[in-house]
């Protein structure tokens, strides 16, 4: 079990202002916010963070999108922290995310649903590293 997780603030969010609402939601669920850093994704950058999802139908509209404007990336610490972050942010397809997360209450549709969480320890740590080296 990992005591740490990344999130990144999506670009529809951060072009909707929400990253103060989003952050403030991370706190109040008793996350400590570790490091923060706004990036803009390259192509590339995009393409090798997202690479599990090459094959899939999506994969070019999610490069797109995830490199259309700046994102807010956050490293999180927190007991059972993807676990927990994972319950925090909701069910990709916001229609289908439970009451009070942060997809139901941001996400504009399944594939701009304002935010990423890490789906494993495993990968937790390969993103953490990805983003903060």
């Amino acid at each position: 079990m990992n005591d740490k997780t990344l999130a990144i603030i999506k670009p529809d969010a951060v072009k909707r202002n929400l990253i103060g609402k989003i952050i403030n939601i991370i706190e109040e669920n008793d996350f400590v916010v570790n490091q923060v850093k706004s990036y803009h994704l390259k192509a590339a950058e995009a393409e090798t963070f997202y690479e599990i999802h090459k094959e899939k139908a999506f994969f070019q509209s999610l490069i797109d999108y995830m490199t259309s404007g700046k994102i807010i990336v956050l490293l999180l610490h927190k007991n059972d922290a993807v676990s927990q972050f994972r319950k925090l942010i909701g069910n990709t397809n916001p229609e289908l995310a439970d009451s009070g997360t942060i997809r139901k209450l941001y996400a504009l549709s399944q594939t701009q649903n304002s935010i990423h969480g890490s789906d494993s320890d495993i990968n937790a740590n390969v993103e953490i590293k990805f983003f903060f080296k």
